[in-house]
């Protein structure tokens, strides 16, 4: 598994967290926000590294460079699995006068209830989600049903990751779901998909999830990333949303329940190309319930 090292800068004011916004972005999500981050060349301190990439992006020096924190995560590059290392500091500049240049086109800096409202980069959200309390707001919380500690602590986005996807033929109509399991090396752990009748893409969603959760309890799993296509799914699983689906509110509570059984958890959205894999055995469940009564379904939904 390729592996990438970078350096990342938080930089917290009374405005908020500096974020950069890219030049560029990749052509299916066009420009995002992101922290300053950058590369260690070839004979440099990690520490170097840091000083000189806010002066090189941003032309700024830097008055004081402090070891926050190096974490490990596994993301996805292309159809691949990606392990990266960020070196994390806590950075005070020697001005709050800032000249991006070249690869960021601007800045500006959001507050923890802001940071919801720009794209961040998944390279971006993972740090941000990893160091939970040491960056945001240490009284803020996020209201939740369960105990367990999401998002913010670090052994889960450092454990084992799990893909899910739902999905229905028709909204409603004929459903499955789908999971793909990694282990912290980002090697496959187990593959799998179900046909769970007649179903909402977004009741489906759920499904999916719980099937994913079970799948992670059978396998004696404690630290998990749970990740999925479903902004709502997601957003609600961390408590930003309210659950008031009646549909949803039985399978809702039945996942927080299971999730007592976890010692860390994590929920990440990404692109539905970003889950591909859980997308693909959520089909291969579908097709593969029909072809055993009729070869006319062909399509994927």
């Amino acid at each position: 598994m390729k592996q990438r090292i970078r350096v990342v800068g938080i930089v917290k004011t009374d405005s908020g967290i500096l974020l950069l916004k890219k030049t560029k972005g990749r052509a299916e999500e066009g420009p995002t926000w992101e922290l300053p981050t950058g590369k260690i060349r070839f004979g440099e301190q990690p520490e170097e590294a840091m000083a000189r990439t806010f002066y090189e992006y941003l032309g700024v020096n830097v008055a004081e460079v402090k070891l926050l924190d190096a974490i490990t995560f596994v993301g996805i590059a292309g159809s691949s699995q990606l392990g990266n290392l960020f070196i994390v500091y806590s950075i005070k500049l020697s001005s709050d006068k800032l000249n991006p240049m070249d690869t960021y086109s601007a800045y500006k800096y959001l507050k923890n209830e802001e940071l919801a409202s720009v794209k961040m980069s998944d390279s971006t959200i993972s740090v941000m989600e990893v160091l939970g309390s040491k960056v945001t707001d240490p009284n803020a919380r996020v209201p939740m049903a369960s105990s367990i500690s999401v998002v913010s602590d670090r052994s889960a986005v450092n454990g084992a990751t799990i893909y899910v996807d739902g999905g229905s033929k028709g909204n409603p109509g004929p459903a499955a779901v789908g999971y793909y399991i990694v282990g912290e090396d980002g090697r496959e752990i187990k593959r799998g998909g179900e046909f769970i009748g007649f179903a909402t893409s977004r009741v489906a969603e759920y499904y999916a999830l719980k099937e994913g959760i079970e799948q992670a309890i059978e396998l004696g799993l404690k630290r998990v990333r749970f990740v999925g296509d479903s902004l709502m799914m997601i957003n609600q699983m961390k408590g930003i949303y309210p659950v008031k689906n009646i549909d949803l509110l039985p399978i809702y509570q039945s996942i927080q329940d299971l999730l007592t059984q976890f010692e860390a958890i994590a929920f990440v959205h990404v692109k539905r190309e970003q889950n591909q894999q859980a997308d693909a055995e959520a089909n291969r469940a579908l097709i593969g319930h029909f072809s055993r009564k009729s070869n006319n379904l062909k399509e994927t939904f």
